[in-house]
């Protein structure tokens, strides 16, 4: 690996957006369905409605995901990747192929 600042490193600046486990499954999820309603990810995940939240506002605001008014009497959204989120495809691929060659399988 190249030597940089470990401050401006570009790993740094992307775990920054997807770093944590929460950020990591809600776009697997809309890689395999789009779109997704806050409920869809609740169900699928089991994530806190508070933890979900805060995620999906993160990567709204990486620009990671969009946020789609599909109601308004109650305000009701849902959710599909962005162009920046599709780039990270390959990444989530990377993901899984090393996960699968490298860590236990579950029983």
């Amino acid at each position: 690996m190249k030597v940089v600042d470990r401050n401006i490193c570009p790993i740094t600046r992307a775990s920054r957006i997807i770093g944590d486990q929460w950020s990591l499954l809600i776009l697997r999820e809309l890689f395999f369905q789009e779109p997704r309603r806050f409920r869809d990810f609740e169900e699928l995940l089991g994530v806190s409605p508070n933890t979900l939240s805060a995620r999906l506002k993160k990567l709204e605001q990486a620009q990671m995901i969009k946020r789609q008014m599909y109601s308004t009497h109650p305000p009701r959204a849902e959710y599909c990747l962005t162009e920046k989120g599709r780039a990270f495809g390959p990444v989530l691929e990377a993901l899984y192929d090393w996960g699968d060659a490298h860590t236990p399988k579950e029983t």
